[in-house]
């Protein structure tokens, strides 16, 4: 790919699954909605029988090109992001889910976090992300962090701190960090950290996490 490349089904969420099932929303990392999210979608869908939608942050752009999705991302508005995962999610409850989880990767991630304290879902599930104490506020689900032993945060942000502060206000939450892992190891497009055996690993993991807290 190299440059920014246009997608299949621009600004549309992706959708696979059983609608009404418990669903899942998928937030793409910085490189945007690449092809290896789509056997991920239908994997988690079939693993722990959800509902999947997976939206595009980007209006239509991807990239496997980190120098440009750098580009994307400092182009890109988080409020409407937010807003598109706010979208899958109704999406999701118009079609019958009464339970809704979320996963994202890197950006996607941070995202899924951020989303996640307005009380929409019903667990968290993030990758190679954790927030700040500036952005943090109460997390009123479960959550899953999936993190690659091998990651620089910025000052003031750490993964043992973000831990420890969802404990503080009640948050359960469960914390695997990926010895050897570099952050984007599930991605299987982009970059030069996917790690086959720990991405199978970690996505076991989320698959295990989202049908226990999404199914009776």
């Amino acid at each position: 790919m190299g440059d920014i490349a246009d997608i299949p089904s621009p600004g549309v969420a992706l959708t696979f699954g059983v609608p009404g099932r418990p669903a899942a929303v998928v937030v793409p990392d910085a490189y945007g909605r690449l092809p290896w999210l789509e056997p991920f979608a239908t994997a988690l869908a079939d693993r722990a029988r959800l509902r999947v939608l997976v939206p595009d942050l980007y209006q239509g752009a991807a990239t496997d090109d980190v120098e440009q999705a750098e580009r994307l991302l400092a182009e890109f508005s988080l409020e409407s992001a937010l807003g598109e995962v706010q979208a899958a999610v109704a999406d999701a409850r118009t079609e019958g889910s009464e339970r809704i989880g979320l996963v994202g990767f890197g950006t996607g991630g941070r995202i899924a976090l951020l989303a996640a304290q307005d009380g929409a879902a019903d667990a968290v599930v993030a990758y190679d992300a954790i927030l700040g104490v500036d952005e943090h506020a109460i997390l009123p689900a479960p959550v899953l962090l999936q993190l690659a032993e091998i990651a620089e945060w910025l000052p003031g942000v750490d993964p043992e701190g973000f831990v420890d502060r969802l404990r503080d206000h009640g948050t359960p939450v469960v914390r695997h960090d990926y010895a050897g892992a570099r952050p984007g190891f599930a991605n299987a497009t982009a970059g030069d950290s996917f790690d086959a055996r720990i991405a199978a690993l970690a996505f076991a993991r989320t698959a295990v996490f989202l049908e226990d807290r999404l199914h009776d």
